[in-house]
């Protein structure tokens, strides 16, 4: 295939449908959809001073990993740790470790992000009381006790 010309960098700082806003504005350059890729997602993230890769969570059966390009972001697991260019993540699936990135410094943070793209998975959110089962396209938001969250909206 020839060389993939990749989109420029979106952004994004849309509140999460049940959880809200806190996270800040990031950046986004997909890599895979322009390759035709369906296997796997990959796309290049930035993400300015302040701001966090999402709320922690986990997948039942997507693995997860990211490459640390520029910049340092704190990953923010039960402990933290300080990730620097070169230095990479890995999530297997069903491993319940809540994750996400930090950007606690004052330039932004740029890192790859590969994942697997299932049809279905389930993904729990750590620090919160949700549970989100994903089917395609569709998302059905729970509390961990099972009840639904009322439909598209907030608790």
């Amino acid at each position: 295939m020839p060389k993939v010309t990749l989109p420029a960098f979106e952004t994004d700082d849309s509140p999460h449908v049940i959880l809200g806003s806190g996270l800040g504005p990031y950046r986004y350059q997909l890599i895979s959809d322009p390759g035709g890729l369906t296997q796997f997602g990959a796309f290049i993230e930035e993400l300015a001073p302040g701001s966090a890769s999402g709320f922690r969570h986990w997948h039942e059966t997507e693995d997860e990993m990211v490459l640390i390009l520029s910049g340092e972001a704190v990953l923010v697991e039960d402990s933290e740790t300080t990730l620097r260019p070169g230095d990479a993540a890995c999530w297997p699936a069903g491993n319940p470790v809540g994750h996400r990135l930090e950007n606690r410094s004052d330039a932004p943070v740029r890192y790859l992000v590969i994942g697997t793209r299932n049809a279905s998975d389930v993904i729990h959110y750590t620090d919160h009381d949700l549970i989100t089962h994903k089917e395609g396209k569709a998302r059905r938001y729970l509390h961990r006790d099972g009840t639904p969250y009322p439909q598209g909206g907030k608790k």
